[in-house]
Formats: C-alpha cells, structure tokens, sequence
C-alpha cells in the first residue's frame, strides 16, 4: 500500500519531470506560483528620494550597438557599466562596454564594424566629456562588461573588460591613457567571458582575478534562430539558449606580483568543469575570517559559493549553504548580485535577479556560511516577478543608514512584443526602500518617472556621480541611449563617504571591511570589485546617517589584517584612510602621476 509520503514522493517526481519537459519545450522553467500570503507594499507615509534622468543634460550620448532583433543570444547578454576613477581626481568617471551586431562581426571579424566602448571623463560640473579615443580605448572587442581593479599596484585603477573572444586587460598608464597589456599580464581567455572580479584571495597583497564564462558560443556555428524546441518562448521564435548549449568553464587568474598572472583554475577547485553558465562573479568574506570567498551567479544552472579553504583552495558549498538554489529546490536564470548588510546583522547578505516569472531571491547571512530565503518574507519577490532582471545594487538612497536596492530590468526577446498579452521587452525598473525590520517597501511609483520608463536595461553602476553625499545610479540599456539617474535627495538627512588606500593590502583595498558607529547605530560594508550585472560600483565606501552629524567610531579591517579604529568624525565630509596610518590628506593618497615620474627620473 502506498503511504501518503509515497504519494507526495510521487506526485513531486511527476511535477518535476512535467516541468522539465516544458522547460525543454519552451526553455524556460514554468512559473512557481507565489506562497500563501505572499505580499508587497507600497512606501506609504515616509519620504522618497526622487531619481531624476540627466542623461541629456549631463553630456552622455553613448547608444549600445547590438542588432534590436537579437536574434542570436550572446546580442542580448551585454551592456556592462563601469565607474572608475580612472584620472585620480576624485571624481567618478564612466566607461560603458559596447557589442555590435553578430551580422557586423561576422562580415567585419578584425574592426567589429568600429564598435568599441566610451569612457566618459567626470567634468565636476554635473557634466561628462567623451573621452574614449583620448584614452586609447579603441581595441575591437564583442565586449560584455567588466571590473576595475589595481593589479599592479601603482596607484592608478585599471580594467579587465570581459568579450566573445579575447578579453582585455587596460593598464591605466597614469596619464589619462589606458594600454592593452592582456597578453603580456597572461590573463586572455578566448572564450566567451561574462563576469569579471577582482580579490586578493591569498592575501599577499595582489589581486587576483575570477573570470566566469557563458556558453560555447562560436560566430561560425550558431544555432539558428527559432530552430529548436529551446529556440521558442510561448509559442514564439526566439534566440536560442542557453539550454542546449555547452557551458565554456570558468577562470581564476593567480596575480604573481610582477605584472603577470597564472591560471590556477583547476587547482584551486573553480574552474567549473560540468560547464554551468557563468554570469556575474564577486569576492566577499561571508563570515568575516579574513579570507575573501567567490559568489558566482549562474544562468538556469546551479550557483557556486566558493569557500576559501586557505592554501589557494576554494570548495563549493553552494548547496549545502543554501545559496545555489532556490528555497524550494529550483535552479533560476540568475543575472546580477548585490551585496550587503541590509538589517545590520554585521554579515554581507546577497541578492540575485533572476528572469521573469522568477522571483529574484534575498539570501540572509545567517552566519558560518548558512544562509536563509528571505525573498517573499522580505517583500522583496513580488514585485520582481513579471520582470527579467539584470543589474541590481544595494545602496542608501535616502541617507537614513539603511541599505536600499535598485533593480534594472528588460526581457532578452524583443519577440515578446507580438504577444497578444504578458511580458513586454522593455520594462520599468524597481526600486526598494529598506522598512528597518527586515523587510522593503516598493517606491517604484513614488520616485519619479524615470523608474518607471519601460526600458532594455542591462548593466546599473551606483556611486555619488557629483559629490553631494547622494548616491546616484548609471544605467546601460542594451537599445537605447544610456541613462544616468541623479538622486535628489532627502532634505536633512547626513552620510559620510571614505576612500581607502592599502600599503600591506592591494592600493585599492578592494576586499577591506569597514565597520562605523554612529548615533546607537552600527553598519558594515565591503569594498567589492565587479558584481550588479558585469558592472562596477563606485569604490568609495558611502554610509547614510539619517539625523546624526557625528561618526562615533570607524573599524576598518584590511585585506592584510591590520585593523585601524579611527574616533569622532563630522558628517558629510568625504574622508581618505591610508592604511596603518587613519585619516590623511586626499593627496597622500594619490598616486605619482606618469609626468611627475618622468620628471622624478630625468631631474627636471
């Protein structure tokens, strides 16, 4: 006799098995209906920041190149935005990755028809200038996104631009000029490479290099458009993938501290050898030991967190942490991660988008790598459902000390449109207020216009774009002319804003802990290199203080494990630290400019 387990055993087997034949149909997964009670809230009764776009009125005319019918997968996968302060000046600039069309590099394999990224120079004035040919950023690449990191150390911030074919690694020579050093720093991968991040997982001072890879994806063998079960979406031709497709493995690039690297992938346990489809990776010391762990975000796979063993060995502990899926068991098509310590617990939590009729999942940091779903409790499934979601970035918007979430959303088949109902291929964006108890509120209507234009949004960079002490948000649509989101603010609220520097630990303390009290409230943050969707957020360390104006105690823990405790700072100031030293001059932080050195050598 068969036992009511047995039953539900067995019911469970069908279920599963019939959504796998529909998700091998249609190459989605079906939607899971939403649990008993599962609500959302409007932001009702508390002030909201208004994110206004300035994207004219700043200068910025960058457009995405990509063919609109995305007929072919990787068309739909790129849109990467970097902030970086490339010039030192304390000013966040902006290069946006840029792909063309698969016809254009098919017939133009060398040139890629022109196509090439734009870095816009921060004119301090609420203004950018393009300055991308001025800077030598014209190397051809079907690029994805990227992360900026100071793999040599000399100050000055570089990036690792990840493409279809040859990734590029751009020392910044100091000068306002980039160079390509790829191959002589050894860190080409010639797949196609998505996420990028650095972390310095030895600890030796130098930062090494996680790279994830998509599918195996050659211009010369493409799967046709509409051609196969997996190729439909709803009855529709669409482009196919990313199941059926083979996954490309991934690539953790060991920094040798001589400007080189070496491929440690294998022997460090990451090198995904079942093939799972990489997306956005990011370092973080999960559980505050002092040894950075990798998140990588897959697409209707499985997700890795990579435990750092120490020794250079990482081990996955993706499921038995409760990261890699979601609560009932479900592989998602992950895109983005945020991360950080959104209810104040002290441990950096994470956030994962996911595509529509996937609600996008918070993860708790429960502590010693276990981690909770939070995602319908938090509020914060609902509102992500009817949508694709990409970039996403925690952030206090409004300055009360809490950290919100913003979310850029758009679908990757433009085909939808032809449907007589459901999704649509642009779509709003979604924006969370932080209730203080462990949930969110949806402001998405109440922060301006801007967060409801429908859109095809990829990458989302967050950073105080003009140094107001408001952070501000920079989008890359995928069609359509990117977007920069000025934030307004809310009147009478205080933050204050460090810049860190290492001397045992790598120059840009990318991996550093930062732990600041003020008014009985106690916040954490990491600094963290790459993440959102194959994007890069300011480096500067932000914290709202609501109505405080005095920062009792700063906590920075260093890469190296030095611990600097710093007393008593104003508010709305922005600080720089130097390791083993605390607060200095902005000048002792900078790096020697490549004409002073000249002139250092020559006497002049």
């Amino acid at each position: 006799m068969m036992t009511t387990f047995s039953r539900l055993l067995r019911a469970a087997a069908i279920s599963a098995l019939c959504a796998s034949l529909l998700q091998a149909q249609e190459g989605h997964p079906p939607p899971i209906p939403p649990p008993p009670g599962a609500k959302s809230s409007t932001c009702k009764g508390r002030a909201i920041p208004q994110l206004v776009n300035i994207t004219a009125k700043a200068g910025v005319t960058f457009k995405h190149a990509s063919d609109p019918a995305k007929k072919y997968i990787v068309e739909s996968m790129s849109g990467g935005v970097l902030l970086i302060d490339y010039n030192r000046d304390g000013w966040p600039d902006i290069y946006f990755t840029n792909a063309p069309s698969v016809s254009v590099a098919i017939k133009d394999p060398k040139n890629l028809g022109g196509v090439i990224g734009a870095l816009y120079r921060n004119n301090h004035d609420g203004t950018f200038t393009d300055v991308t040919k001025q800077a030598g950023l014209t190397k051809p690449c079907f690029a994805m996104g990227g992360a900026v990191g100071d793999y040599n150390n000399d100050g000055w911030p570089d990036m690792y631009i990840t493409c279809l074919g040859s990734n590029i690694l751009y020392r910044n020579n100091g000068d306002g000029t980039f160079t390509d050093v790829t191959a002589k720093a050894g860190v080409d991968d010639t797949r196609w490479s998505t996420g990028a991040s650095f972390g310095d997982y030895d600890g030796d001072g130098h930062l090494d290099l996680m790279v994830t890879n998509y599918v195996d994806f050659h211009l010369d063998d493409m799967p046709g458009f509409g051609s196969a079960p997996n190729c439909k979406y709803r009855g529709i031709d669409v482009q196919c993938g990313p199941r059926g497709l083979r996954g490309a493995g991934d690539s953790l690039f060991h920094n040798n501290g001589d400007g080189t690297f070496t491929n440690v992938s294998k022997q460090a346990g990451v090198d995904d050898p079942n093939g799972y489809y990489g997306m956005t990776a990011i370092w973080t010391d999960f559980n505050n030991v002092g040894r950075p762990d990798i998140y990588i975000a897959d697409d209707s796979t499985p997700k890795f967190l990579y435990k750092n063993m120490g020794g250079g060995k990482f081990k996955d502990i993706g499921l038995q942490s409760g990261t890699a899926v979601s609560e009932d068991g479900s592989e998602q098509a992950s895109m983005g991660i945020a991360v950080g310590d959104y209810d104040h617990s002290g441990r950096p939590s994470l956030y994962v988008t996911n595509f529509s009729d996937e609600n996008d999942l918070l993860y708790h940091n429960d502590g010693d790598w276990n981690f909770s779903e939070d995602s319908y409790p938090s509020g914060l499934a609902l509102p992500s459902l009817p949508y694709v979601k990409w970039g996403t970035a925690f952030a206090d918007f409004d300055n009360d000390g809490w950290l919100d979430l913003l979310t850029v959303d758009g679908h990757v088949y433009p085909q939808v449109d032809s449907l007589p109902s459901g999704a649509r291929y642009r779509e709003p964006k979604v924006l969370s207020m932080n209730d203080k108890d462990g949930t969110f509120c949806d402001a998405s209507k109440q922060a301006g216009p801007a967060i409801i234009e429908p859109r095809a949004s990829r990458g989302l960079a967050v950073g105080d774009l003009f140094n107001n002490g408001e952070m501000d948000a920079v989008v890359e649509d995928i069609d359509g002319i990117a977007m920069l989101l000025k934030n307004e603010g809310v009147p009478g609220r205080h933050w204050v804003s460090f810049e860190l520097a290492g001397t045992k630990s790598n120059r840009l303390a990318i991996g550093a802990r930062l732990k600041l009290t003020s008014g009985g409230m106690t916040q954490t943050a990491q600094i963290h290199s790459g993440g959102s969707y194959l994007s890069q957020n300011d480096l500067r360390v932000h914290f709202g203080l609501g109505s405080t104006t005095k920062i009792d105690t700063l906590v920075i823990t260093w890469p190296s494990g030095h611990v600097d405790t710093i007393h008593n700072l104003a508010a709305d100031k922005f600080y720089s630290v130097l390791e083993g030293t605390g607060i200095v001059p902005a000048a002792k932080i900078a790096p020697v400019k490549a004409s002073d050195q000249r002139s250092a050598v020559s006497g002049k």
